[in-house]
């Protein structure tokens, strides 16, 4: 290991600015490596399927968003194909000037109907959504308060805008009354959280949440990019889920988990949309989502509205895998959804399961802190509407094989 000397020096032969010492100086990822279960930045050689291929072997997939299975289904890609054959591959511009196809604008009035709301705004990515309308909406004398366990695009978002940023406990709204209660001198406060937060699978506890809003006359924004497709009578998320579809303000949602896609959106009252169009400078000097990604988003809004056996699926899915799970002895959080973590405690724990259920052929998310907080590292796992009940069964019983070597599962009998 290279002492701070020894890095700098390397840093000077190289021909590099002071400004790079810090690259040498990282040492967390190759820290990692020297374990030798490294389990970042994994090449997948196929679709987002329920089963995928690495290195020429085929894994049951429990690490993706892909919810309701659409990624790869034919009339999603079909979409893709058939907006390329007429729009080209890209737009060439950004949404302000040249990049706004008809096909954007089918698919936002298709989104503002979808989610109930009055209008609706896409963004190239869904971490832009979030960074623009928050730093847009948020200005000078303003506060924004966020859940400690917020996404990241929301707090770079908060971080972006010019008021002050307060974090409140998580899923803690008496916390979040405190804070209010103390900050007297707000001119205008914003309220974002996750509609499920996407580490630990757990629901925001939006009701109370927005009952507090009203008292202090505090916005609301929600980030649904893991609800959306998955909660819900019909699947419109955690507004729906709770009946608060007309209290909630602002819902974000992304195109890359259950409307198999890339980009995102923002949908609320017209007026506010049409401001955020007009001043979010990830929209406005981003250019356009692509005509394929757009149209295979178009296409899973039709398919979510026509289908939703695919969210039932989905549902027993995750029952049938987290109860599996919690059975072995496996630490579920509190997750409820289809974003199922086990609870893992020590990262060299967590990279060596990972490690392990990649050789038996199951493929999962670690994660280790600033993602969760220090001494919880997670497994990750994700359920599709697509899974067999054979394949989480295989997956079930890798778990176990796996957790007993770690000392997560006890043997029958101790």
């Amino acid at each position: 290991m290279m002492t701070k000397v020894a890095r700098a020096a390397r840093a000077e032969a190289d021909g590099l600015a002071p400004l790079f010492e810090k690259c040498y100086r990282f040492e967390d990822a190759e820290r990692v490596r020297r374990t030798g279960f490294y389990s970042f930045f994994r090449v997948i050689e196929s679709a987002q399927d329920p089963e995928v291929s690495i290195g020429g072997r085929r894994m049951i997939m429990l690490g993706s968003n892909n919810y309701l299975g659409l990624t790869n289904d034919p009339r999603v890609k079909e979409a893709a194909i058939e907006a390329i054959r007429r729009y080209g591959s890209g737009c060439a511009g950004s949404r302000f000037l040249n990049g706004t196809l008809d096909l954007h604008v089918r698919l936002e009035q298709r989104l503002a109907e979808f989610m109930r709301q009055e209008a609706a705004v896409t963004f190239s990515t869904g971490f832009q959504v979030n960074l623009g309308a928050i730093s847009c909406l948020v200005g000078k004398g303003d506060t924004v308060y966020l859940d400690k366990q917020d996404h990241a695009c929301i707090i770079d978002g908060a971080r972006l805008s010019f008021g002050e940023v307060k974090k409140f406990k998580h899923n803690d709204p008496s916390d979040l009354r405190r804070q209010m209660r103390n900050d007297n001198e707000a001119r205008g406060r914003l309220v974002v959280v996750d509609g499920v937060f996407s580490m630990e699978g757990d629901v925001s506890p939006l009701p109370e949440i927005v009952s507090v809003a009203k008292e202090f006359a505090a916005g609301v924004m929600v980030d649904d990019a893991h609800g959306i497709g998955v909660l819900g009578a019909t699947g419109r998320g955690t507004a729906e889920h709770f009946g608060l579809e007309h209290e909630v303000d602002l819902i974000m949602g992304t195109f890359s988990k259950s409307m198999a896609s890339v980009g995102g959106f923002i949908a609320g009252n017209a007026t506010v949309i049409d401001y955020i169009k007009h001043r979010a400078r990830p929209l406005i000097f981003s250019a356009a989502p692509p005509p394929a990604s757009a149209a295979a988003a178009l296409a899973t809004v039709e398919i979510m509205d026509r289908e939703p056996e695919r969210r039932e699926r989905l549902w027993q899915n995750t029952r049938f895998f987290a109860e599996g799970l919690r059975s072995l002895g496996f630490d579920t959080g509190q997750s409820q959804t289809p974003v199922v973590p086990i609870v893992v405690g020590e990262d060299l724990t967590a990279l060596r399961l990972v490690h392990r259920l990649q050789q038996e052929g199951v493929f999962v998310n670690c994660v280790l802190s600033p993602a969760t907080p220090p001494g919880r590292a997670l497994i990750r796992t994700s359920l599709m509407a697509t899974h067999t009940t054979e394949q989480l069964a295989r997956a079930l019983d890798a778990f176990e094989r796996v957790g007993r070597e770690v000392g997560l599962v006890k043997a029958v009998g101790v």
